[in-house]
């Protein structure tokens, strides 16, 4: 049994600190409290790099992704800046699942530890989940909130959606792990031609994706550079063994921007601890468990003591014109149809001229919420129009991290532009389309590039 981390701590909170016994996250408060053996500054990657259970001889294959990374000094630390809130609650859910601890290395290859991260084919945070599939592990979407970029929620169901696939491939990590890539069914394809050819069933003997041949090679090469980082020019950023975030459970409608007043936190840094959240305000379904730094927990609950009685959002008096509908007005003041209704009691979509309505309103400007599943499609428009087209030219030391990092774009932005994928060392001499020539970096730049200090 590998050493327990000093498991996260549920702070219940909201008006009247209701605990909800059917939340999908309540189980990271039932983890056993077990003391490691290591002090708290034995950080999380040399806990990762020092109990990791999927043996496999190094290959050529692992190979030239160790030398590939080894190319990239700043490859691990960059990661590492986006990893810091969320590596301890993952690993944590790898131990409470009984899984391999380098399950926790995946979102690396999937999304270098980058929660907005959206591809091509419409899968999204940490773990990529395409919608279908969230679905199947209970992640669901609203106008409100987004289950597959909720880092605890899809956390949950990736280890459990991998855990399934291992009972499906008999016990083999390699073959699960390759299977979260190219599907059950593309594996087991494979499987089946090799028997009938009486060749090897082993992961290295499939005919897969091109993709899938690079995605657990990856993963392994990834693990063995943790092992000793400085040996592969990797200088990582220690990660303590310990929580960043809490879980703090609202039992009421929150407007974003209270949060971030009540925290002292900027309304960036909110979104990206929570990248599941899509609009300005957390969801209407309670209670919603939001996550939050330690220090910010205890500003909030102090703020919540000392104003309980205040409104959570802020309310206005909508008089019904001509041509009004509740789905426009909805649309006009970023809620819900069913907000609508449930707030003024209203039992079908039928309104009158020159009645009044309550609807929600939110604290800050549009701009404000610059986070939002709204705000983030229009800077990315906004940055297309006005950057035109730039043709780079891949010189030696570059990598998708680092130009994204020049251009201020992310990763996903260079993949989905070149039809490439992450995976792939970047050849010199490679023409890459860009579509920001702005080098400035915005806060939302650093952020989508760097993570937060």
């Amino acid at each position: 049994m590998r050493f327990a981390l000093i498991l996260i701590v549920l702070v219940l909170s909201g008006c009247q600190g209701l605990v909800d016994s059917n939340n999908k996250l309540a189980s990271f408060n039932s983890q056993s409290s077990n003391t490691s053996q290591y002090s708290q500054d034995y950080d999380l990657w040399s806990y990762i790099a020092n109990n990791q259970e999927i043996n496999v001889a190094s290959n050529a294959r692992i190979q030239n992704h160790i030398d590939w990374i080894s190319t990239q000094p700043e490859y691990l630390a960059s990661i590492s800046k986006r990893a810091k809130p969320f590596l301890y609650l993952v690993v944590s859910e790898t131990e409470k699942q009984g899984v391999p601890i380098e399950i926790a290395l995946l979102p690396i290859v999937e999304s270098d530890y980058y929660p907005f991260s959206y591809s091509q084919g419409t899968a999204t945070g940490l773990w990529q989940f395409i919608p279908s599939t969230g679905r199947m592990y209970g992640l669901d979407a609203d106008w409100w909130h987004e289950d597959r970029r909720d880092v605890l929620a899809s956390t949950k169901a990736a280890i459990r959606y991998l855990k399934d696939l291992n009972k499906m491939f008999d016990g083999d990590w390699l073959l699960s792990i390759a299977a979260y890539n190219a599907g059950p069914g593309r594996v087991q394809r494979a499987i089946d031609k090799n028997l009938e050819l009486g060749r090897k069933i082993d992961y290295w003997s499939l005919d897969l994706p091109k993709e899938t041949k690079k995605y657990v090679p990856k993963l392994l090469a990834i693990g063995s550079v943790l092992k000793d980082p400085a040996l592969y020019n990797q200088k990582l950023t220690k990660i303590e063994n310990k929580p960043f975030l809490e879980a703090v459970q609202l039992d009421s409608q929150f407007d974003l921007a209270l949060i971030a007043q009540w925290t002292d936190l900027s309304i960036n840094e909110i979104y990206s601890y929570n990248p599941g959240l899509k609009r300005w305000a957390t969801p209407e379904v309670l209670p919603y468990t939001i996550l939050l730094p330690q220090e910010a927990v205890f500003e909030f609950n102090d703020n919540l003591s000392e104003q309980s009685n205040r409104p959570k959002i802020s309310w206005m008096r909508y008089q019904v014109k001509e041509g009004d509908t509740l789905s426009l007005i909805a649309q006009n003041y970023k809620t819900t149809v069913d907000q609508i209704k449930s707030v003024n009691e209203l039992n079908n979509n039928l309104i009158r001229l020159d009645s009044y309505l309550i609807v929600p309103l939110a604290k800050e400007s549009e701009e404000y919420y610059s986070l939002s599943e709204a705000q983030r499609e229009k800077s990315r428009l906004n940055t297309n129009k006005n950057s035109g087209k730039v043709i780079y030219e891949v010189v030696s030391g570059d990598s998708l991290w680092k130009i994204a990092l020049n251009y201020g774009v992310t990763v996903n932005d260079l993949v989905r532009w070149n039809q490439i994928v992450p995976a792939d060392p970047l050849s010199i001499g490679k023409e890459l389309v860009i579509l920001n020539e702005n080098k400035n970096k915005t806060e939302l730049a650093k952020i989508i590039s760097t993570g937060i200090d």
